[in-house]
């Protein structure tokens, strides 16, 4: 369903970066005989500056040479010219995921001296936790860019009078519109979102504005019977008394 649109764009990057990810996090952690720490940094930093590589920085080059391999090989096995446009637009939203990770890998440091004065410390590079990069790509998503069905040497924006800006390595790329999630399509395998309890009071993506796509939502109370405020009787049973709430639903229109 929904091939070449903006949310397979993201979801070819967050498996990427994902991928790179859990695999450099293991690679630290010594759960893998292929790699381990990135030795590349070992005997360097700036001694005038009080500093040293040290600890166990991430390797990332691993874990990206891996998703790679995983990943973007069986799209280079593909053939044909109509997967090509498809094909070239997926190893870049695969490669975007990977940017992301190194992209946002940061710089922690531990000091060392008498009385924690600082004289000397140690660094490592280390990768963002998985939550930041999310949010990066979902604004890569949210400003994703739509290229052309017509894709000979290399990929083109779709609106010509934008095809002078380069395309950025952290870009996320889409051919097709997405479909409306909104109404329900059983060919797509699109659910709708009518029937769907949303929160009327919240502004996000469970909100009732933005969850049911303008149509409204209806209201009903919801009654709720439960044992409360239960005591233990000696000897011996609980004895406790029944409550009852009543709960404001809200579903889509």
């Amino acid at each position: 369903c929904c091939a070449g649109t903006k949310e397979t764009a993201f979801i070819s990057a967050v498996t990427a970066a994902g991928l790179v990810h859990a695999v450099t996090r293991s690679c630290s952690a010594g759960n893998v005989t292929e790699c381990s720490c990135d030795v590349t940094l070992r005997h360097g930093g700036s001694a005038s500056e009080g500093w040293h590589w040290g600890g166990c920085s991430d390797n990332i080059h691993y874990g990206t040479s891996f998703s790679r391999m995983f990943l973007d090989v069986p799209f280079k096995n593909m053939t044909g010219k109509s997967w090509s446009g498809l094909v070239a637009m997926n190893l870049h939203n695969n490669e975007a995921g990977r940017q992301a990770v190194a992209k946002l890998m940061s710089v922690d440091c531990r000091c060392h001296g008498v009385s924690g004065s600082c004289a000397v410390k140690t660094c490592w590079k280390t990768m963002s936790s998985f939550e930041k990069i999310g949010r990066f790509l979902k604004d890569k998503y949210e400003n994703s860019i739509q290229m052309s069905d017509r894709i000979k040497k290399k990929l083109r924006r779709k609106e010509k009078s934008q095809r002078k800006i380069p395309i950025g390595k952290e870009d996320l790329l889409y051919v097709n519109k997405s479909p409306n999630y909104c109404v329900e399509d059983q060919k797509l395998g699109i659910p709708g979102t009518q029937g769907r309890e949303c929160n009327r009071t919240s502004q996000g993506p469970d909100g009732c504005n933005l969850l049911c796509c303008g149509r409204g939502y209806n209201t009903h109370v919801v009654r709720h019977v439960e044992r409360c405020e239960c005591k233990f009787v000696w000897c011996c049973y609980v004895r406790c008394r029944r409550c009852e709430t009543m709960t404001d639903v809200h579903t889509c229109k």
